[in-house]
């Protein structure tokens, strides 16, 4: 039970994870159902090897791929997904490898690449090198500049989901101007179970366990890094995560006090939190998985975003690879949070990484994302 446990703690960025455990079925992750592929004649087949394609990213990520006429998939038996010949093969042989392994593992892949071959485009989704300088950050919204340098880059890093949420709200605001560097930030999140892979969806597809958990006591979390490095920030926030009992889904809140977060000339007057709005707006304006929705509470209920007239739900954006920024504020308290929904499994994983392996192929990359 102890191994069971330091296992699903170990999978969401920490060694223990403060939930109840209860002996259960091992669970496999669906394969979402991708659409078709848009392909136009010109374009050439390229050949993929998804390394761990067995695991809950693998499947997604292979999901989206199946059926599209411009990817040849590169599938190991299952007697040699762990033989490094066999691996070493398939990875030298593709156009490009998606890399769904733990770190250890993803860094021993990573140097199976022949010395010789310039050519194969490694995106990988574990931790290992999101924040290697030789590693193309895969946030492609992040700027003009990333989604070029993605492009041209044959290691790409795939960003993890609550970094994700995170850098997509403090990146444009330090940005812009309107979140000092310096500012010393608090985060919260709740995801669905599934981010803590197979041992944590055996726990919570169980007879018992929590209708919800908090974790990360040490304050340590596995994302901090990433954060810090691509929000603009000079320091990681304080983050507290917490899973729920629901399969995907996520969302990242980031609450701001103007007089101490907020650089003083943008924090004057009137209209504060309709201009963090319009900066993250602007932002986004252009990216078609990135959405700023309408600012506040009242416009929400309107447009039919929050669940009963009150609630806004994590798992709103399942099997999708887009992401909704919400901002709500009291400019007479002063106070603001802003807020990022995604799929922990979609954009948060395996939809980021299709879009990846598109920019890195060339292609448009909405091409069998949803």
């Amino acid at each position: 039970l102890g191994r069971r446990f330091a296992r699903a703690g170990a999978a969401f960025g920490y060694p223990m994870l403060s939930l109840l455990l209860a002996s259960s079925p091992s669970f496999t992750a669906r394969p979402l159902p991708p659409p078709r592929a848009r392909c136009t004649p010109d374009v050439l087949m390229a050949a993929v090897f998804i390394d761990g394609e067995a695991g809950t990213t693998g499947l997604q990520v292979r999901g989206r791929l199946s059926t599209r006429d411009d990817i040849d998939l590169i599938t190991l038996p299952e007697e040699s997904r762990k033989d490094p010949a066999a691996r070493a093969e398939a990875i030298n042989k593709a156009d490009a490898v998606i890399l769904c392994l733990p770190d250890a593992a993803a860094i021993e892949a990573a140097a199976l690449v022949a010395a010789d071959n310039d050519r194969t485009v490694l995106i990988d989704a574990s931790t290992a090198h999101r924040t290697n300088a030789e590693w193309a950050y895969g946030f492609p919204e992040l700027s003009g500049a990333q989604r070029s340098k993605i492009a041209a880059s044959k290691r790409i890093a795939n960003p993890g989901c609550y970094a994700t949420g995170f850098i997509s709200l403090l990146g444009p605001l330090v940005g812009a101007g309107a979140v000092r560097r310096e500012a010393r930030l608090v985060t919260s999140a709740v995801s669905g179970y599934s981010g803590g892979g197979n041992p944590l969806i055996a726990v919570y597809e169980g007879a018992e366990h929590e209708p919800w958990g908090a974790y990360g006591f040490s304050l340590s979390h596995k994302h901090l890094p990433e954060m810090a490095a691509f929000s603009g920030l000079d320091r990681p926030p304080i983050f507290m995560p917490a899973v729920g009992d629901f399969a995907q889904g996520m969302v990242v809140s980031v609450p701001l006090h103007y007089d101490s977060d907020l650089e003083p000339a943008f924090a004057e007057g009137e209209g504060v939190g309709e201009r963090l709005h319009a900066a993250l707006a602007a932002h986004y304006a252009d990216e078609h998985f990135v959405s700023v929705m309408s600012l506040g509470e009242e416009a929400w209920k309107e447009e039919g975003l929050l669940e009963r007239g009150a609630f806004l739900r994590p798992d709103a954006l399942n099997d999708s690879n887009h992401l909704q920024i919400f901002v709500y504020c009291n400019d007479a308290a002063r106070t603001c949070v802003v807020a990022a929904r995604l799929d922990n499994l979609g954009k948060g994983a395996s939809g980021a990484a299709v879009q990846n392996l598109n920019i890195a192929l060339g292609l448009d990359e909405r091409t069998s994302l949803e």
